[in-house]
């Protein structure tokens, strides 16, 4: 049976295929493996997803929304003239990725499967649910807790009695990690937690708002401005310096130093990785402590775990490995391709019945 995985994340959206029984694959949107989650409500009503989403932003920044995932519990959004409920930007996301799967297939997809984050309760699920029928995929979605399907990739071609495995997961918006054991009856959730206040975006405030402090000073309105735009101008202004910010964050996961390239009248602005760790050293601290007293909460050291995977793009970020490192005692490993780990990892999931919810404790 055809199966389609979906890891519909806050800032970008990871789809896998497996088709005629053989191995998932990377489904590539726009010729990418990875979708910008983002939306655009055009005005005769259309949602627009992805790459074009971001690209008639620049047109008008009030009709555009980067991260509908983080606003779930929202209801609906203002985006240009009219509200759109949330649920709606979630079918679009899905359905564009829905379309590329049955373009790829010539028929549509025989399951799905979609990830959440592992604290999402009933009615956070239930909107990915009315989501996927919205977005006239055809099937009912079989739910999957992220660190539940990063462990089954990690632990892919293993046997069963292995020792259980810690998933540190850094997403965009939200913080979450779980130890994940394996027994007869497939994976289980030996203990969870997360925060909602720790993610990439909030990495990416955290150097606006040191940016900020650098340079505001010689203009405060125009400063003022850019971060509560009120015309098409400044909304365009301060779209580009976010983009400049997230891009200033990844080069320093590389490179020691980079510069960010600043609007007028405000000079382009240096940042060195040691001070951008001291933006995000007190919110790694603290996942650090939430994940090891989450691994003891499991009844388990660290030194007995098959293993400590971090997954997200932000798991790059070499202090998070030494921070980790410090307080576990032991070295957390990540992959070349930390954001597609829950997309492949939901393959891997022994569901039991497809049509039924998977009961993971």
């Amino acid at each position: 049976m055809d199966v389609l995985a979906v890891d519909l994340g806050t800032s970008t959206t990871v789809a896998t295929i497996a088709a005629h029984g053989q191995e998932a694959s990377v489904l590539e949107v726009d010729g990418s493996a990875t979708m910008s989650s983002a939306v655009y409500a055009d005005k005769d009503g259309t949602i627009v997803v992805g790459r074009d989403a971001e690209r008639r932003a620049r047109l008008d920044p009030s009709r555009f929304e980067p991260n509908p995932k983080r606003r779930i519990d929202e209801g609906s959004l203002r985006l240009g003239e009219g509200d759109v409920p949330v649920v709606e930007l979630f079918a679009a996301v899905l359905r564009r990725v829905g379309e590329e799967a049955e373009r790829r297939l010539g028929r549509p997809a025989g399951q799905l499967r979609i990830s959440h984050p592992a604290n999402w309760g009933g009615e956070r699920q239930a909107v990915l649910r009315d989501a996927s029928v919205r977005a006239g995929l055809g099937v009912a979605p079989v739910l999957v807790p992220e660190p539940v399907a990063a462990a089954a990739h990690y632990s892919s071609g293993a046997v069963r009695s292995m020792a259980p495995i810690a998933v540190y997961d850094l997403g965009a918006g939200t913080f979450d990690c779980a130890v994940v054991g394996f027994g007869e009856r497939g994976l289980t959730v030996l203990a969870e937690a997360g925060l909602p206040d720790l993610g990439s975006l909030d990495i990416d405030r955290a150097l606006m708002m040191y940016i900020g402090r650098e340079v505001s000073h010689s203009d405060p309105a125009r400063w003022q401005s850019i971060l509560r735009p009120k015309t098409v101008s400044d909304r365009r202004v301060r779209r580009a310096l976010l983009q400049d910010v997230r891009d200033a964050k990844e080069s320093l996961s590389r490179h020691l130093r980079t510069d960010v390239p600043m609007p007028e009248p405000f000079p382009d602005v240096p940042v060195t990785r040691a001070e951008l760790e001291a933006l995000v050293r007190p919110g790694f601290l603290r996942s650090a402590e939430l994940f090891a007293a989450t691994i003891q909460r499991a009844g388990l050291a660290p030194a007995r775990l098959g293993g400590i995977y971090l997954v997200g793009g932000p798991s790059r970020m070499p202090l998070l490995a030494t921070l980790l490192a410090h307080q576990l005692g032991i070295a957390p490993t990540t992959q070349n391709q930390p954001e597609s780990a829950v997309a492949f990892g939901l393959h891997q999931v022994p569901l039991g019945v497809p049509s039924g919810p998977p009961q993971w404790r």
